[in-house]
């Protein structure tokens, strides 16, 4: 029996209205099955301005897919694509460990694409992605000292927590609110320490900010255009 293709996921983060196009280029190109939701930019302004990045506010992609098949879009995308994303942005990949057998068989059925050669994509983790989950209204201080760790932006996404109360209590964390603020910032591997060092410092969970930050390592990253 032939084994499963490894699975990846794209995040891809584009200018809000421009999420329904990026999913009908995605299909043409054998990537299926997404989740689209709304973020917000942490740029200023005048930054946006001067990048041509038009608003701050973001359309969020995250589809699944065999990681063939998001090398492929992404090489695609960084080539003979390039221009033919429906707004600025960025997307990247990054390896799933496992997806539920229902889903995987659903991707491999519909995905017609060549499996020789998947294990070509990029592996020496040059970017990563930090996830920063902070109570809300610490963003802007968080990303503060981000920027003066070397990050140069991210994408602010709101949630609530939903843990066990005990967590806190065990650990003699006061500030851990309900409503969280979570923030993906993409930054070259080499400082991703330096990025998260900072961040734990100043704003973690002993803080009024509660920051809990994590990372992922990216495989493959291109600028949408």
């Amino acid at each position: 029996m032939k084994k499963p293709e490894q699975m990846a996921l794209i995040m891809s983060i584009v200018e809000r209205g421009s999420g329904g196009k990026l999913v009908k280029l995605y299909k043409k190109n054998q990537v299926f099955t997404h989740i689209r939701f709304e973020g917000q930019g942490t740029a200023t302004s005048e930054i946006l301005d001067i990048l041509g990045l038009g608003g701050s506010e973001k359309d969020i992609l995250l589809s699944v897919t065999t990681r063939t098949a998001a090398r492929v879009l992404l090489e695609r995308l960084d080539d003979e694509l390039r221009g033919a994303a429906p707004g600025r942005g960025i997307a990247f990949a990054m390896p799933l460990t496992a997806v539920s057998n229902l889903m995987a068989a659903y991707i491999g059925l519909k995905t017609k694409l060549d499996s020789e050669g998947s294990g070509t994509m990029d592996n020496q983790q040059k970017t990563s992605m930090i996830l920063v989950t902070v109570n809300q209204g610490y963003t802007d201080a968080v990303m503060d000292t981000a920027r003066k760790a070397g990050a140069r932006g991210g994408t602010i996404i709101r949630g609530r927590w939903a843990g066990d109360e005990s967590f806190a209590e065990s650990y003699g964390i006061t500030t851990l609110q309900e409503e969280k603020e979570l923030i993906f910032i993409v930054v070259p591997a080499e400082l991703r320490n330096s990025i998260m060092d900072a961040v734990t410092k100043s704003h973690g969970l002993r803080t009024e900010a509660g920051a809990m930050v994590s990372s992922v390592a990216v495989e493959q990253l291109v600028h949408l255009s």
